[in-house]
């Protein structure tokens, strides 16, 4: 694996308005969490800087992730709004910047990690990741990037249990970075196997799907602003789950695979 170790969880901030963000990033930061995941197009990059300038954790300590905006892949503008995203982060560097969306007309594999490479060089980030991926687009973006690639987000949880994409990453020393782990809190009260196993552990059934994230090997980044979910997702590092906890979820697999995010166009899948 890569020498960057990231946290057994993180905390997104997809979604969160400017002061609901620096309301949240401030109490998971409270709370433990150390890697703090946002994207340009969230808008939201200067409430996240704000955040953490308020808070009384070292720079040193956090782990932050941005993403490139699906029209700001091409090498001019992967410079440029980079260094836009430091400045609203209030950062001197960004720990891991990531390729938002493969995105046609924009996304050139060589050109456009090029231009992150340089970045590293730089000192202006630490490391590259992608999102959205695909294993074809994967071994694409490895040849023609000089550096690791360290991670690809995706959407993951019981109800999309990626396992193919899990495998693919273990191959590759790469991590899988999980958003939406929860499915944007869709699959809560509609699945008797997370109930089941709720029950038994006398714990949330947002607790059990993180858990079973995590031991599975893959980085939930799960977001709330309401301060109870954000401490009791974080809590969810305590819950260890048996193997027949563990067989009962991942036999959803063979029920379902609902995915919430794809939008149109820019989706590779």
């Amino acid at each position: 694996m890569t020498e960057l170790k990231l946290p057994r969880i993180g905390f997104g901030t997809w979604q969160l308005k400017p002061k609901d963000c620096v309301e949240s990033v401030l109490k998971a930061i409270e709370v433990g969490y150390r890697f703090i995941d946002t994207a340009q197009m969230y808008r939201n990059e200067h409430a996240v800087g704000e955040a953490i300038s308020q808070g009384t954790i070292n720079r040193n300590e956090l782990i932050i992730a941005t993403k490139l905006a699906i029209w700001r892949l091409r090498p001019g503008s992967v410079l440029s709004s980079t260094k836009k995203s430091l400045e609203r982060l209030k950062l001197d560097y960004i720990d891991i910047l990531y390729i938002h969306w493969p995105a046609p007309f924009f996304y050139r594999p060589k050109k456009t990690l090029k231009a992150m490479s340089q970045l590293v060089d730089e000192g202006k980030i630490k490391y590259i990741a992608v999102s959205n991926f695909t294993p074809k687009l994967l071994d694409e973006a490895i040849a023609a990037c000089d550096k690791p690639l360290i991670a690809n987000q995706v959407e993951h949880h019981p109800w999309l249990q990626q396992k193919e994409m899990r495998e693919y990453l273990k191959q590759h020393d790469m991590y899988l970075v999980a958003y939406s782990p929860i499915g944007r809190g869709k699959i809560l009260n509609q699945s008797p196997e997370l109930k089941q196993v709720a029950e038994k552990h006398k714990c949330s059934e947002a607790q059990v799907s993180l858990a079973w994230i995590m031991q599975h090997g893959a980085v939930p980044i799960p977001k709330s602003k309401n301060a109870d979910h954000i401490r009791d997702n974080f809590e969810s590092m305590n819950l260890t789950l048996d193997a027949a906890d563990i067989e009962l979820i991942d036999s959803i697999q063979t029920k379902m695979q609902k995915r919430f995010v794809s939008p149109p166009i820019v989706h590779p899948w």
